[in-house]
């Protein structure tokens, strides 16, 4: 992993710059080990994971050093302290509606697709409370295609990616979710976690890390 791929280095946190296709952990056997964990871990060893993204998803991603950091920055995700906003183009645009302030609420449940694993999906009956706002940034890059802003309340696995697929606008490139038409429009998913901010856990000073979406 090269020095370029950490957008923020300090005595108690570091936050790197996923890209696209590389796993944030490892996984299971000799093929999937390589992820951005063992990576920044190889640069500073007292590295610890605090969060994920999906392989797919590339953009900022936040590691304490040590334990202790770990679990103040644990706890800060757990109380809803640490704020998210992604970037995606979707196919179509929402049908709204959205509020005075431009935003827009998806406010279904979900839980895992187990036939299906690792797809999750909306479930009511036995579904997990999940949130997400969006809003619209302008057209996509495509003909027929919405560039979002999007804003996870809660943290489910594949939120964004089920929430916008129940609103009708999957998400340009998901292999997992989107019909075959969509997943051919693009060579990766066109979604990037851009912003992370937070109060620092060492003094409370408040931090902010943004990455342009590469697409």
């Amino acid at each position: 992993m090269s020095a370029g791929l950490l957008a923020w280095v300090d005595a108690h946190l570091l936050v790197a710059d996923k890209p696209a296709g590389l796993l944030s952990v490892p996984g299971r056997g000799a093929d999937k080990q390589d992820c951005l964990a063992t990576r920044v871990q190889a640069l500073h060893p007292d590295a610890l994971v605090v969060h994920r993204l999906d392989q797919a998803t590339s953009g900022l991603l936040l590691f304490a050093r040590g334990p202790a950091v770990q679990r103040a920055l644990s706890a800060a995700f757990e109380q809803r302290r640490v704020h998210k906003r992604y970037e995606a183009v979707v196919a179509g645009r929402p049908p709204g509606p959205e509020g005075a302030d431009g935003w827009g609420t998806i406010d279904l449940p979900l839980g895992a697709d187990w036939p299906n694993r690792p797809r999750q999906q909306v479930d009511p009956v036995h579904g997990r409370p999940s949130r997400t706002r969006w809003r619209v940034l302008g057209p996509g890059p495509r003909p027929g295609t919405t560039r979002l802003e999007l804003e996870p309340v809660t943290g489910r696995a594949h939120q964004l990616r089920v929430h916008l697929l129940a609103l009708g606008c999957p998400i340009v490139g998901d292999a997992l979710y989107a019909p075959p038409a969509v997943v051919a429009a693009a060579p990766r998913l066109l979604l990037h976690a851009r912003e992370l901010a937070l109060a620092h856990p060492a003094d409370g000073t408040p931090m902010r890390w943004t990455s342009p979406p590469p697409f």
